[in-house]
């Protein structure tokens, strides 16, 4: 006799549609980095608590820990502009509370170190010139 599987969800959660790498893609798309948050080199992550309502429409979304210098508002735009799919029941449209991280962190890029070296260049004068008489040549060297 075949054992049948009678365990059954209590609760259909509203699902992204894609699954959670099209929500970290979307996530990655739609998130600007704040400019006040660009300009201290703010980095971090953005904890938001919101509810999904049976037609799959974000609501009611807050921050329960944020970073501040902008991020905190970039990150509940972005939430509420998610679109989950429809969650019913037993027949029933349901509401359910979802939690999300979204995390700030700047692009890391190849630093440029500039090292002025201002001297004077030591010039071979020959027998046949003369000296300058600006004092001589000067340069700097750019190293990188």
């Amino acid at each position: 006799m075949k054992e049948q599987n009678t365990e059954k969800k209590f609760i259909d959660l509203p699902e992204y549609p894609g699954g959670k790498k099209a929500l970290q893609e979307f996530i990655r798309t739609n998130l600007k980095y704040p400019k006040e948050a660009l300009e201290k080199r703010i980095e971090g992550t953005v904890h938001v608590k919101y509810r999904v309502d049976g037609l799959g429409k974000v609501i009611s979304a807050e921050v329960t820990h944020g970073i501040g210098y902008g991020c905190d508002e970039e990150a509940l735009r972005v939430v509420r502009a998610m679109k989950y799919g429809r969650a019913k029941n037993r027949g029933v449209r349901v509401t359910a509370s979802m939690r999300t991280k979204i995390t700030f962190k700047l692009a890391e890029t190849a630093t440029i170190k500039y090292n002025y070296v201002a001297g004077k260049k030591n010039t071979e004068t020959s027998k046949k010139q003369e000296p300058k008489k600006d004092g001589g040549t000067y340069g700097y060297t750019i190293s990188f």
